[in-house]
């Protein structure tokens, strides 16, 4: 039972999992807001090129 409690208290104090799920969180909402601002830009440069070239080609 001792080495049970030893285990537990070690299992505890150790926190290089912790670290490496911060820095994956931090990479992911990095990730979305990339995502979200080029699905932004996407859709301005669209209607952009829209406003120009159709009335252009007509």
């Amino acid at each position: 039972m001792v080495k049970v409690v030893e285990f537990w208290r070690a299992f505890r104090a150790d926190e290089k999992g912790a670290t490496a799920v911060e820095y994956g969180l931090i990479v992911a909402g990095i990730g979305i807001a990339v995502l979200t601002g080029v699905g932004t830009v996407r859709d301005a440069m669209i209607s952009m090129y829209n406003d120009v070239i159709v009335p252009a080609l007509s």
